[in-house]
């Protein structure tokens, strides 16, 4: 009797700490990226607009959990948001200091608006709104991927698929 009793704590505690894994297990990186370039808009002094070129995936929110869309290249076109100007300014010089290394990045928040990737043709028009990453406390902004840093859940898997997109292009 004292081995079923054991042998069923066992279970419960096992299928515990397995839930509790699986519910917490989520991505909270809005778009991760190789940024090929970064033009600022009228001027590299004073930005209103930045058009980001590269290849980027997208958090897939529909989808949930770790789910991004498939790579793209184009750009993305924003303007700054109103009562976050400083700090949409310095992720932008952050994108625009890697951009051209083929480093992969990761930037803005899961569930905040993302914009969409615009394809190379599709001429600059109605930017969208800028989201600096508000979803940290402190704020994470533009941050390098790096495979041998710890744990980096699926982020090296998304950067070694946007490399192999971008070799396509």
């Amino acid at each position: 009797m004292k081995t079923a009793k054991f042998a069923l704590t066992v279970l419960v505690g096992a299928m515990l700490i397995f839930t509790a894994a699986t519910l917490t297990a989520s991505d909270p990186v809005g778009i991760y990226a190789i940024v090929e370039k970064v033009i600022f808009e009228p001027s590299d002094n004073a930005p209103q607009r930045v058009q980001i070129w590269g290849v980027f995936a997208l958090a897939d929110t529909a989808r949930g959990g770790d789910y991004y869309t498939k790579p793209q290249q184009g750009y993305l076109y924003y303007t700054l948001p109103a009562g976050k100007e400083a700090n949409a300014r310095k992720e932008w010089a952050d994108l625009k200091s890697v951009a051209g290394t083929g480093q992969g990045i990761a930037f803005g928040a899961r569930y905040s608006p993302l914009g969409k990737v615009r394809p190379d043709s599709e001429k600059p028009a109605s930017p969208d709104s800028y989201s600096p990453d508000t979803y940290f406390a402190n704020g994470i902004g533009v941050t390098k991927v790096n495979p041998v840093s710890g744990y980096q859940g699926n982020m090296t898997d998304i950067v070694a698929q946007l490399k192999a997109a971008l070799k396509k292009y």
